[in-house]
């Protein structure tokens, strides 16, 4: 990857490495854009074959992070940090205070929160060094369970396009991922919907905790893609939908919690295309950030769920848009954000802390 050329092609403002020898720390930043204020998105602790995927990882989820933030009308800008590690194995205190001081050298430019592999309570160290942290407990804390929320409404409105009512009752459901959304989608799917979810993860005992609870069925990781279901909810990894899960996708709507969903732009040619209704990522899952974003006005629990709600209305809205310009829902929903964008662009520049 020439790293500037990306960096040109999609308007990225700052890509930083982090680095501290005595913790090991080996942590990315980055900021896609502040137009519409200081950047927030959540810091991911992954083992990563490469170098280079984590930094297309980064970059990827930063601008992901600018156009949630546009779509769901909140005054905010793009940005996300990865850790290079294994989050079950080398987690210490001295590497979170490192990063906390790496993201507290950004002014205000970044505020940081959970993600994968990262918890509330690591955020809490974070804290320790920096005021630009949001997610810690005794504040608005996990976000997982807005994510879910946000993504329960989503699927509302796909269902209501792809099969007449909002309705989930009785639909087949394949949910991707039995951890923190994935865990708190099944419930509401389940207790609020009385869907039939089948689920998978590579974690045995989330898979376990699901079945205990909500009595879902489970199959292999692998087996996931192919199931005769209405709706496909990917809930974990992105670039799941590819070249080679793409031919055995059955399931008439694609709605869930996950990030970076399609592999590249030309998957998102090719459900709508086959006539598979696919509802954005960023759209969909926007619930976190809602509800971390809530936590710098001064949190309240019922403000960030009545908003969260509100992603029906977004999913609505690309869907419109995508049916009154005939393109693809991922592209309808990048018009979307980029008419916001460049709307407030003309208002004010770049996000100068102070």
């Amino acid at each position: 990857m020439k790293i500037f050329d990306y960096m040109e092609k999609y308007d990225f403002e700052q890509l930083v490495f982090n680095y501290d020898k005595t913790s090991g720390l080996k942590a990315l930043i980055c900021i896609h854009n502040t137009v519409l204020g200081p950047a927030l998105g959540g810091t991911r602790m992954w083992v990563y074959d490469k170098e280079e995927d984590a930094i297309e990882d980064v970059l990827r989820l930063a601008r992901g992070m600018t156009y949630k933030a546009a779509v769901t009308g909140l005054n905010l800008g793009g940005g996300k940090a990865v850790i290079i590690g294994d989050p079950k194995k080398e987690k210490s205190e001295g590497m979170w205070r490192a990063f906390g001081r790496f993201v507290q050298s950004l002014n205000g430019r970044y505020y940081t929160a959970i993600d994968m592999g990262t918890t509330i309570y690591d955020m809490e160290i974070v804290a320790q060094e920096t005021d630009f942290v949001t997610g810690i407990p005794g504040a608005s804390g996990d976000p997982s369970p807005v994510t879910a929320y946000g993504v329960w409404h989503g699927m509302q409105a796909c269902a209501e396009e792809a099969f007449g009512s909002r309705s989930l009752k009785g639909k087949k459901i394949a949910v991707q991922g039995a951890g923190n959304v994935g865990y708190y989608l099944i419930r509401h799917l389940v207790e609020d919907e009385g869907a039939e979810v089948i689920a998978t993860d590579i974690d045995e005992n989330k898979l376990n905790k699901v079945v205990d609870e909500f009595a879902v069925k489970v199959v292999k990781p692998e087996e996931i893609y192919s199931l005769d279901v209405d709706i496909f909810a990917p809930c974990a990894l992105g670039a799941v939908i590819n070249d080679k899960t793409m031919e055995q996708i059955k399931a008439k709507v694609i709605a869930g919690g996950a990030n970076n969903v399609l592999e590249a732009e030309k998957h998102g040619e090719i459900l709508a295309e086959k006539g598979i209704l696919y509802a954005p990522d960023y759209v969909i899952n926007s619930g976190g950030l809602i509800n971390v974003a809530d936590e710098l006005k001064g949190y309240d629990r019922e403000r960030a769920l009545r908003t969260a709600s509100g992603i029906y209305n977004n999913v609505k809205q690309v869907i419109e848009i995508a049916r009154r310009d005939n393109v693809p829902t991922y592209k309808a929903a990048d018009r979307l954000a980029e008419e916001r964008i460049e709307k407030m662009g003309r208002i004010q520049s770049n996000f100068i802390p102070g």
